[in-house]
């Protein structure tokens, strides 16, 4: 049976459909996934991400240690900020991407994907042996909420304690909302201004009902894990399991600027990584549009226009419903990944003309 979440009694009174993602039972949707998408791009939409894991690392070397075990240099990390970045196999591969969030000087909060939290945790073990730091799965501890979207600062603001104004992307910090102690994050996955408010189990009822109470004269609806795949796809977000694979390096996927090389210690993964950064990657991530009304799909062909020989292959793809056409990321070879470059999508027997273009898809106004 998938795991529920502190919000599952919640989910149901709102009528969502669920689905199985990777072990848990999440909503898929509460009404329509084109209307909670267009509620985050125009006003703001709440999501239960309690399926993320969390694992803290603490001790006077972590930031040594988390330097060694992944591609960034967390020790740089201000305390109060977060970081993206990646474990890598030491073939390069990308074995997860994470925030990673520095609580305390010596204290980090790593945020993986649901479906690899033991992969990450086993890693992250293995890589910090030999330093002076402790390592917890504290994933039963945190429930995840997020508030995205345009009106979300005005929403939080009127439960927190803290200027949220003064909250700066990717930054965190304590703080207690809906009367709950609470981690802020100016964070999220739908490219737009948003926050993700790390709570205790117990506690997320309360904050939930809080924050939609509010909402709802700031145009707040709840969304499922479907809007959230278009929302991030929009914005050029990689998903692990389609963009990002242990098959994949950071440089193909276009991430190259994540990866620190020269830190004392060196990282695991860095002689596979310096040898593609100097190759340079022989397929690399891609958008791709059409004006069609068929959407390309995930393991879909892409194909030559002139020989029909399979060039690559679809890793998402939707209707954009900001944009009205259908959108994809692909991989290509690099010499057919230029902007503007036309090529073939093969839609279930039928192709279908797309052409290459720049990521991110949609990009929110300052």
């Amino acid at each position: 049976m998938p795991k529920k979440t502190p919000l599952h009694d919640i989910h149901m009174e709102l009528g969502a459909s669920f689905t199985d993602f990777a072990g848990w039972s999440m909503p898929l949707r509460y009404t329509s996934e084109l209307v909670e998408h267009h509620a985050v791009r125009t006003a703001a939409g709440i999501f239960d991400l309690t399926h993320m894991g969390e694992i803290e690392l603490s001790g006077p070397e972590v930031g040594r240690a988390l330097d060694h075990a992944l591609v960034g240099r967390p020790s740089k990390i201000a305390v109060g900020r977060a970081r993206y970045s990646m474990l890598v196999h030491e073939t390069g591969g990308v074995l997860d991407d994470l925030v990673v969030y520095r609580l305390a000087e010596e204290m980090y909060l790593v945020v993986a994907n649901a479906g690899n939290t033991l992969v990450v945790l086993s890693q992250l073990r293995d890589r910090i042996d030999g330093y002076v730091t402790t390592i917890r799965d504290t994933s039963g501890e945190w429930a995840l909420i997020a508030v995205q979207g345009a009106t979300s600062p005005a929403i939080v603001s009127e439960l927190a304690d803290v200027e949220v104004p003064l909250l700066k992307y990717y930054a965190i910090g304590p703080a207690r909302l809906a009367d709950r102690e609470v981690l802020l994050a100016r964070t999220g996955y739908t490219g737009e201004d948003g926050f993700e408010i790390y709570c205790r189990p117990e506690d997320a009822m309360a904050v939930w009902r809080s924050v939609s109470a509010v909402g709802v004269r700031h145009g707040l609806v709840p969304c499922g894990l479907a809007c959230r795949d278009t929302l991030r796809l929009e914005a050029g977000m990689p998903l692990y399991g389609q963009e990002l694979t242990v098959g994949t390096t950071p440089f193909d996927a276009g991430l190259g600027r994540v990866v620190v090389f020269g830190k004392p210690g060196g990282f695991v993964g860095e002689a596979a990584l310096a040898a593609r950064r100097d190759e340079g990657p022989t397929r690399v991530l891609v958008g791709l549009a059409s004006t069609g009304r068929r959407a390309p799909r995930t393991g879909y062909a892409v194909l030559d226009p002139d020989t029909g020989e399979r060039i690559g292959e679809v890793t998402s793809g939707a209707l954009s419903p900001t944009l009205g056409h259908p959108v994809a990321m692909a991989y290509l070879p690099t010499d057919r990944s230029e902007p503007g470059t036309k090529v073939l999508v093969d839609i279930r027997g039928s192709q279908e003309y797309a052409e290459v273009v720049p990521l991110p898809f949609y990009r929110r106004r300052a």
